[in-house]
């Protein structure tokens, strides 16, 4: 492996029918991917405020990796059941138990410490896995569950 070449993601997720998209990125490919997981979350039925807080909250989980977690990250985003799932990974030094545990609102004049309670609250549920070789973070977005019709007693 040369230094131009991105290591392989670390985490075994069973790879799915079901996955949109799968894709190593870094700085340059931000914005790019953040119109792809836009695009393929309102194909999945996110829309309205739903999708930007999704859209959102996966935006600071792949800045977060550039940022804090070597320039350089993985994105996989997939259905499973009535779920969107978002994951991102990055070979940085991991994330600190303190701020982990930290679940309150950060101080509004904080000009950092804002990514990981974003991508908590925005999204329905979030599993963090941390350590000296990196961090994988996965969020989940309920999808709307149209009602059925029923027929009309009569």
């Amino acid at each position: 492996m040369t230094n131009a070449e991105l290591p392989a993601p670390r985490t075994v997720v069973p790879i799915e029918p079901s996955l949109l998209i799968a894709d190593a990125f870094d700085q340059a490919q931000v914005t790019e991917l953040r119109h792809s997981v836009t695009s393929c979350a309102h194909a999945a039925g996110l829309a309205g405020q739903r999708l930007d807080d999704f859209v959102l909250a996966i935006n600071e989980l792949i800045t977060n990796a550039v940022r804090h977690g070597g320039g350089q990250g993985w994105l996989r985003l997939w259905l499973r059941g009535g779920d969107l799932v978002c994951e991102v990974a990055d070979h940085g030094h991991g994330i600190s138990e303190r701020r982990l545990r930290d679940r309150d609102r950060p101080a509004p004049e904080t000009a950092g410490g804002w990514g990981l309670w974003l991508a908590r609250e925005l999204s329905d549920t979030m599993e963090v896995e941390t350590g000296d070789a990196g961090t994988v973070v996965r969020i989940t977005a309920a999808l709307a569950t149209r009602p059925t019709a029923r027929p009309l007693d009569g």
